[in-house]
C-alpha cells in the first residue's frame, strides 16, 4: 500500500475514533506533543482529550467533503481536506464545515497525527 493510502486510512480511522468519543482511542492517533490550532489559538493534546473524556466536546458526525490532498516529504505527510462535522460543545449543538490540515509522522512504524489546524469553510 502506498504511504499516501496508509495515511488516508489512518486519518479516516482517526475520524471514526473522534465520532466514537473515546478519549483513549482518539489519543492513540496523536503524538504525545500533538497540538490543535483553531480560531482561539493553540490547544494541547491533554486539553482536547480531557474535553472528550468529560463529555464537554462530543462529536456526532465527521465526513470529508470532496477530495483530500496529500503531500509527502520522507516520513512526513501533510493531509488537507474540507470536512463537515456535527456534535456539541458544552451541551450546545454545532454543525460546521472546515478546512483541516494535519501533519502525520511515523512513530514506531505507525502513522500518528502531530498537528491539526482548522479554518472555517463557511465563508
Amino acid at each position: 500500500m502506498a504511504v499516501e493510502d496508509e495515511v488516508r486510512a489512518v486519518s479516516a480511522a482517526f475520524d471514526v475514533a473522534l465520532v466514537g468519543n473515546d478519549a483513549g482511542a482518539v489519543g492513540r492517533f496523536m503524538t504525545d506533543d500533538w497540538v490543535y490550532v483553531g480560531p482561539s489559538g493553540a490547544t494541547p493534546r491533554k486539553d482536547v482529550l480531557g474535553w472528550i473524556a468529560s463529555g464537554q466536546l462530543v462529536h456526532h458526525t465527521m465526513r470529508v467533503v470532496g477530495t483530500e490532498r496529500l503531500a509527502r516529504v520522507g516520513d512526513v505527510v501533510v493531509l488537507t481536506a474540507r470536512k463537515a462535522s456535527s456534535g456539541s460543545w458544552d451541551g450546545t449543538p454545532y454543525a460546521v464545515e472546515e478546512w483541516i490540515s494535519e501533519i502525520y509522522v511515523r512513530v514506531a512504524g505507525d502513522w500518528r497525527c502531530a498537528f491539526s489546524q482548522k479554518t472555517d469553510a463557511s465563508g
